[in-house]
């Protein structure tokens, strides 16, 4: 078991198994959660008998950077980390998480599922499918391991790397609740985002949590028709259900949404249906964020012109939403959503696909060989 999954109260319960005083699960708590600790060993106000406990007992799992990758400018920074093996798979999982600093602070984009099931049509997080869902460790050490590695503290976090968030609902709730704990990095909830394609009925119990989060809304599209086109989603959720959804959670939490929009050209950036989506939010506290939409090989899509996305942009301005364009950070290095983790992919199955036939050949040549030998 991996003791980074247990809250506080879990750990004072675990602690006490072992006959230790209470206030020691404090201390183990502040060293994995404030401290960063990534092993047992550097708990050095423990005795060594209880550290030797902890090491019998759990794991304090810690996930394996494969790449890094860092803009020109160094304003951005991705990092491809391997999940722990599990089930029958010969090597665990790969996600992706970005740095982004900013002139208020350092903000990181994290993973909540290896690979997503929603299959949006502009996303590569989705060319492969869903594998699994992530632990609130796995998110967790995601911001552990950019914290450690920048030497300075995470002041955002933005649930919006690869997979469907609100899929793995139970779990990105521990996560949301450890992170923003006072016993741990204690990060505002009010400085975190969670993204969501609308699933409805999950963005209804979130209302629910009594939590501070800003709620974001893939919506990129004015009407049903175009966001069926965009977004399977979108066959079993209207737009009205979403946000009738979102004025529910604005009512319950005071937090105003944010809609995400993705300009394609051609598919949904005319000055028709900008206002079309201007009627659609008029008089919601919300704020719409443009985002040209980036680039894959699979997918013909493609951003029009900058004089295009202004004009789009001063449309939603005229009826006085408030809305912004998305800063363009890391494309140099492929910054987007799920590239850096499918390239990896893609790479990997070309060389499984070369190991396996290489392991065919020398198959059939030992074959061949004890044919002759018989004969």
């Amino acid at each position: 078991m991996d003791i980074k999954e247990f809250t506080l109260k879990e750990l004072e319960k675990e602690i006490e198994t072992f006959e230790e005083k209470k206030f020691r699960a404090r201390q183990i708590y502040d060293w994995i959660h404030k401290k960063l600790a990534m092993d047992f060993e550097e708990m050095t106000n423990l005795s060594k008998g209880l550290r030797q406990k902890l090491e019998k007992n759990y794991t304090l799992n810690q996930l394996e950077l494969l790449d890094t990758l860092i803009s020109g400018d160094k304003s951005t920074s991705k990092f491809l980390f391997r999940l722990k093996k599990d089930g029958k798979k010969r090597q665990g999982s790969v996600i992706e998480s970005v740095l982004m600093k900013y002139r208020h602070g350092n903000s990181v984009c994290i993973s909540s599922q290896a690979g997503c099931r929603m299959g949006c049509q502009f996303c590569a997080s989705t060319l492969h499918g869903l594998e699994r869902n992530l632990t609130a460790s796995e998110m967790l050490d995601q911001v552990y391991h950019i914290q450690r590695s920048l030497g300075e503290r995470i002041s955002n976090i933005v649930v919006m790397g690869t997979g469907e968030p609100l899929d793995n609902y139970k779990e990105l709730l521990r996560f949301l609740s450890m992170i923003s704990d006072e016993n741990g990095l204690h990060i505002s909830q009010r400085n975190i985002t969670v993204s969501t394609c609308g699933l409805v009925e999950y963005m209804d119990k979130l209302a629910e949590e009594n939590l501070q989060i800003t709620l974001a809304i893939s919506l990129h599209a004015p009407n049903d028709e175009i966001r069926r086109k965009l977004m399977p989603i979108a066959k079993k959720y209207s737009i009205q259900e979403i946000l009738t959804s979102c004025d529910h959670y604005f009512e319950k939490t005071g937090r105003r949404i944010s809609f995400e929009y993705s300009l394609i050209a051609g598919i949904n950036d005319s000055l028709e249906q900008a206002e079309e989506l201007s009627k659609l939010l008029l008089g919601r506290p919300c704020h719409v964020n443009l985002i040209p939409v980036n680039k894959i090989k699979e997918r013909t899509f493609d951003h029009g012109s900058e004089d295009r996305i202004q004009k789009f942009k001063l449309v939603l301005e005229k009826k006085h939403i408030n809305v912004t364009i998305r800063r363009e950070m890391g494309a140099d290095i492929n910054a987007a959503c799920g590239q850096l983790r499918k390239g990896y992919m893609d790479r990997n199955n070309i060389e499984a696909t070369k190991e396996g036939k290489h392991e065919i050949l020398c198959k059939d040549r030992r074959r061949t060989q004890k044919d002759n030998q018989s004969g």
